[in-house]
């Protein structure tokens, strides 16, 4: 199952979480320790759950992309 993770930098370290999966969030001292850190969670989480919410969180389709927004000075 490919799902989006989002890891974001901030001074105590790293922090990621899946949207697709509520709650299912995790935290590192690297980029690369979090990223392994959010995929054992997004496992544990996924084994967790009934075959019916899996197939439900599978359907969903979702995109990260850049969004440009232009400030007005």
């Amino acid at each position: 199952m490919i799902l989006n993770a989002i890891i974001e930098k901030d001074e105590f370290g790293y922090f990621a979480y899946v949207p697709a999966l509520e709650g299912c969030v995790s935290q590192g001292k690297s980029y690369e320790e979090a990223l392994a850190n959010i995929n054992e969670a997004a496992k544990l989480y996924l084994e967790s759950i009934d075959e019916k919410e899996i197939a439900k969180i599978s359907a969903k389709h979702a995109s990260i992309v850049p969004l440009e927004v232009a400030l007005h000075a």
